[in-house]
């Protein structure tokens, strides 16, 4: 691994060109992940951002060769921010890649200041706190991160059709014969709105139970109950 070394503020960065050198993917590839998901990127924990004088000012400092001083806001990835960028990827070569940073990179061998005890202690359980802080941050966000499994989805489509058969008052009747289709996809299309998601395989596992309860008290809406109520009258009066 050959990196020329970057270090802002006391920690080593790596530029968005290095970083994607290193994932052997490309800048316009890390700069989608970090828009895509800028809820999740802290500046001064996963990135700094630096423009105007200050950009400047540590232009002037630091050898840099890979364009990125060219850029309008220059974007400096911490260990932290590089775990993101290697999760979004999910490649092999990404996570080797982030393993080798931090081994050989982000790592950096200082000699420790002196502390009597008190400070020690002090210093220590603070540090303590910190790393749970941010243990609990990093759970939190691949808990709502993670996806349903194949079997959540498997009940979350089975209970799906049983609520909108029913709606559709059995397999039966007219109502289902003539119009099915149709109450499908309005029940579908009323799921993915509510859970804001493409597709209902892509809900977080957080919110499995409530996707199951939301199936369990959906109703068609008054229009359509009123052409399902038209479509099953034909069978009373045929």
């Amino acid at each position: 691994m050959n990196l020329t070394v970057i270090q802002l503020r006391g920690k080593r960065v790596l530029t968005t060109a290095q970083l994607a050198e290193q994932y052997e993917t490309d800048n316009r590839r890390i700069s989608e992940n970090y828009n895509a998901n800028k809820s999740r990127y802290t500046e001064g924990k996963h990135y700094f951002a630096l423009s105007g004088n200050e950009k400047r000012e540590f232009l002037n400092h630091t050898e840099i060769t890979d364009g990125s001083k060219n850029a309008q806001v220059l974007y400096l990835w911490t260990e932290k921010g590089a775990w993101l960028h290697a999760k979004s990827l999910n490649t092999d070569r990404a996570w080797e890649a982030y393993e080798l940073l931090v081994d050989e990179y982000y790592k950096v061998i200082e000699q420790p200041p002196q502390y009597n005890s008190l400070e020690l202690a002090l210093k220590a359980a603070l540090e303590h706190e910190q790393a749970i802080k941010e243990i609990k941050t990093d759970v939190d966000y691949l808990k709502e991160s993670m996806r349903i499994d194949g079997l959540q989805q498997q009940e979350i489509q089975h209970s799906a059709k049983q609520s909108i058969v029913q709606a559709l008052g059995g397999k039966d009747s007219i109502a289902y014969q003539e119009i099915s289709k149709k109450v499908f996809s309005a029940f579908w299309n009323e799921f993915k709105q509510y859970f804001k998601v493409p597709r209902y395989g892509d809900i977080p596992k957080v919110k499995y139970e409530e996707a199951l309860r939301f199936i369990s008290l959906w109703r068609p809406s008054t229009s359509l109950q009123i052409e399902i109520d038209s479509c099953n009258s034909q069978m009373a009066f045929g």
